[in-house]
């Protein structure tokens, strides 16, 4: 259940305006959680509300029309952000870990969504050039550095909360234990 409303904080940080925040979600996080603690079936689930919530972006809130190719993608990132979560953290998860997973998932996505961006053209024509792709990766740093953030923040509670409660936990049945002696 963690997963899944975790899930529904990722779309709705897509969704609600947050002016200021550019690319400040918790999709990077929330996929990489759900891939860790959920089973590869149930991962359509994401990729299909993601994908509605790109096209609800798209056509309705920036008014543009809606190209799939130009999303094919970021929909496979989704997939191998979920990937990432299974591999890397499903059996094992450790703050390096989580960290690894932070810092792999933002960084696959700058690199590949901005390469796509380049070679397609169809939202930001950047010239065919070395320039134009350095052009393109310098345009999207500042949503790099944000989406880098957001995923560590997000990552780092929905993986780190649930252990510092256990050992609150554990910390307080000791004391109980030992005060009952």
């Amino acid at each position: 259940m963690p997963a899944y409303l975790l899930l529904l904080v990722a779309v709705l940080s897509r969704l609600l305006p947050h002016p200021g925040w550019v690319n400040f979600t918790a999709v990077g996080g929330a996929l990489l959680y759900f891939g860790a603690r959920r089973p590869w079936r149930e991962m359509l689930v994401p990729l299909a509300a993601l994908m509605a919530t790109d096209y609800f972006l798209t056509t309705y809130s920036y008014h543009y029309n809606f190209v799939w190719q130009g999303y094919v993608g970021t929909w496979a990132w989704y997939l191998m952000a979920m990937a990432l979560g299974q591999i890397l953290l499903h059996a094992r998860t450790t703050f390096v870990r989580v960290a690894a997973g932070a810092l792999l998932g933002p960084t696959s996505f700058f690199l590949v969504s901005n390469y796509a961006t380049w070679v397609s053209g169809w939202a930001f024509p950047y010239p065919h050039t070395l320039s134009g792709l350095a052009a393109c990766y310098a345009a999207a740093v500042p949503f790099y550095r944000n989406d880098l953030a957001s995923t560590a923040i997000v990552a780092g509670l929905a993986f780190g909360v649930p252990v510092l409660v256990r050992r609150m936990n554990a910390a307080r049945a000791q004391r109980v234990s030992e005060s009952a002696s």
